[in-house]
């Protein structure tokens, strides 16, 4: 798993992953950020976090993108940050994903997929998450939500869960994947301690937080462990962040 404190601990743990010390890979097309090991990208240190297993942070060229290609066993997201990706895939189904909105497949079986930048003239900048799903087998899943900017405003909004509770969309893992925005500069955001749920990952999509002593700008993780009376993310400016709570 990792030689840093990724474990499991009885007492309050964290470990932060800055953004200029993660994997790097340049195709030209493609230039990527690896917050874990990935493809050619390997580090015995970082191979994920409990059942986070990719954390890709893409900057795509225009036209630029991944051709046909299959995944298995796999619970994977797309949260596109600038620019356009069009998506085709096994099932039926074709998307352009803009800003705000979301993407879920869950791989299960196999599925098989493309990813493409249609523009011209733009970057397309993106996250794309792997977690491992809880059981393997089943039909492969998909789904989009897109984010209500008037509701994201200095708060946690739940997205992903494995029991599907408060409207969020029911993935195939214990695990809670929550959207986090601040436009209040100081503004405190409380994570409530959940014993189901006792580690989490924050991952800063832009802007700027401090948590548990730790100060987080673009591009930086944080893994948390054991917090036992949850913790508080101020921001220090307009943020937008991902927030997973992991078994």
């Amino acid at each position: 798993m990792t030689k840093h404190n990724y474990i499991k601990n009885p007492n309050l743990s964290t470990y932060k992953r800055p953004a200029d010390e993660r994997g790097v890979s340049d195709h030209g097309w493609l230039r990527a950020r690896f917050t874990f090991s990935f493809a050619d990208y390997y580090d015995e240190s970082h191979m994920g976090f409990h059942s986070l297993r990719v954390m890709n942070n893409d900057t795509i060229a225009p036209g630029g993108g991944f051709p046909d290609h299959p995944h298995s066993e796999m619970e994977i997201f797309t949260y596109v940050i600038e620019g356009k990706l069009t998506h085709r895939d096994s099932m039926g189904n074709e998307a352009v994903l803009t800003p705000g909105r979301l993407q879920y497949m869950s791989a299960a079986n196999g599925i098989r997929h493309s990813e493409f930048n249609p523009s011209t003239n733009e970057n397309t900048t993106l996250y794309q998450i792997w977690l491992e799903p809880k059981q393997k087998g089943g039909e492969p899943v998909y789904f989009e939500k897109a984010l209500d900017t008037e509701k994201t405003k200095d708060t946690l909004t739940l997205l992903y869960s494995g029991s599907g509770r408060s409207d969020s969309t029911k993935i195939r893992q214990d695990a809670e994947i929550s959207f986090g925005e601040t436009e209040k500069i100081e503004k405190d955001i409380h994570v409530d301690e959940n014993q189901d749920l006792p580690h989490s990952w924050i991952q800063i999509i832009s802007g700027e937080v401090e948590t548990l002593g730790q100060s987080l700008k673009t591009g930086d993780g944080l893994a948390i462990s054991n917090a036992p009376d949850g913790f508080s993310i101020r921001s220090k400016k307009n943020t937008k962040f991902l927030l997973f709570r992991l078994c």
